[in-house]
């Protein structure tokens, strides 16, 4: 089976540099090719300036690149391809019937959730990787577990089994704490599937699935839940827009609508430090913390109540905690935001090692901290708009170790 993939909204190209082990040589990119990027969509509707596409099509080409609102996209003429990937918003994914007729149902409008949906439903790609944020699994807040439920039941009924598992970066040698749910997904037509189906859910989580063959677990279960979300439990996606609510916990599987959760505990490694991926050289002035600027950050990053007000006008205080001020060079970055650099509570602030200085970390820190080539985003795009882009992007090692077990299970079809 030949190893092609799709990638959607594929923001500077995170799933693409760690699938092909992407590097960067005097501005021109290497990359290995064992994935054969056949279309890409990457669309930002807020920008007239399309940044994100323009660093992707810089740094790969312009064929086979879609700079198209994927709403718009008729998903019948995306090429066949293998593997479908993409880091998605996390959106409210409620549906609802039609007007029209009482059988029909609607997802929400604008859920790029839907748009995915609709190319399991029409391509059928084999094989699916997805991430996002870890609180995918508990919203919404007033519905715990709803949204997740929902995709997954739109996962079974496209004929797919699904993996997931919530990595946190730092804890498995990368120089980020960034936790984000990734999700794997296979169609019932594959020799994968047949395989997997004749499993112990249980030993898919602990032992046989893609997730703790790359990113080991401790066998020890923390807290289960189980859940059928067949039509035997849900008449539809209705049904479970409407009832459904439960716990999904960072590691589970759902093979012919049955699920099994477990709480797991990650098998830490070696951890990596904000301090390796300093830079050596001289670093501009301007990223340098001056005079009152500092008393702010240290309000910003400082313990504090700050009263509010309720809807209903009744008064409370809003608490925050102490952070790291400046930020220990001997642990691994905490999650980077697309606010990174501004002057807010979440941005890092590290004394320079070299002239022991308070700044604020500089763009080719931001890339490195995610696994990126030095200087990506370098294509003439402003720095706050580099930050965007990396608080935005995903760790491209664990894509790329993801990959190597994707690419075994692919070539063994």
């Amino acid at each position: 089976m030949e190893k092609t993939v799709v990638e959607l909204f594929a923001g500077v190209g995170g799933f693409r540099c760690g699938l092909n082990k992407v590097k960067l040589v005097n501005d021109v990119v290497k990359e290995s090719n064992d994935w054969n990027f056949v279309w890409a969509n990457q669309w930002e509707p807020s920008t007239k300036i399309q940044h994100a596409y323009e660093c992707y099509t810089k740094r790969f080409g312009i064929d086979s690149m879609s700079n198209e609102d994927i709403t718009k996209v008729d998903k019948k003429n995306i090429p066949d391809h293998t593997l479908l990937v993409g880091g998605f918003p996390c959106q409210d994914y409620s549906v609802a019937r039609t007007l029209s007729t009482e059988k029909g149902i609607e997802g929400k409008k604008g859920v790029l959730w839907w748009e995915i949906a609709e190319i399991l439903k029409i391509k059928k790609p084999p094989f699916v990787l997805l991430e996002n944020v870890d609180r995918l699994l508990i919203s919404p807040s007033k519905q715990r577990g709803r949204d997740f439920a929902i995709m997954l039941r739109s996962f079974a009924d496209n004929g797919y089994a699904v993996e997931w598992r919530v990595i946190n970066a730092g804890e498995y040698g990368f120089v980020q704490r960034r936790r984000r749910t990734y999700i794997f997904a296979y169609h019932k037509s594959t020799k994968y599937f047949k395989d997997m189906s004749k499993k112990e859910l249980n030993s898919i989580i602990w032992e046989n699935g893609l997730f703790t063959k790359k990113f080991p677990i401790e066998k020890n279960i923390i807290k289960t839940s189980n859940y059928d979300i067949s039509k035997n439990s849900y008449k539809d996606l209705v049904e479970i827009t409407n009832l459904f609510t439960g716990d999904f916990y960072n590691s589970g599987y759902m093979i012919d609508y049955n699920i099994t959760s477990i709480k797991t505990e990650s098998k830490k490694e070696k951890i990596s430090t904000l301090r390796t991926i300093i830079e050596k050289n001289e670093v501009d002035a301007k990223f340098f913390i001056k005079g009152a600027s500092e008393e702010k950050w240290k309000y910003l990053k400082g313990a504090k109540k700050i009263p509010r007000y309720k809807p209903n006008g009744e008064p409370y205080f809003y608490s925050e905690g102490t952070m790291d001020f400046p930020d220990s060079l001997d642990k691994p970055a905490r999650t980077m935001l697309t606010s990174e650099s501004s002057i807010n509570r979440s941005s890092h602030i590290i004394t320079d090692p070299y002239i022991q200085a308070l700044r604020i970390i500089t763009p080719i820190e931001a890339e490195r901290i995610n696994g990126f080539p030095d200087n990506w985003t370098n294509i003439g795009m402003p720095d706050k708009r580099r930050y965007f882009m990396m608080g935005n992007a995903l760790v491209v090692g664990v894509i790329e170790r993801l990959g190597k077990e994707i690419s075994k299970i692919i070539e063994a079809e």
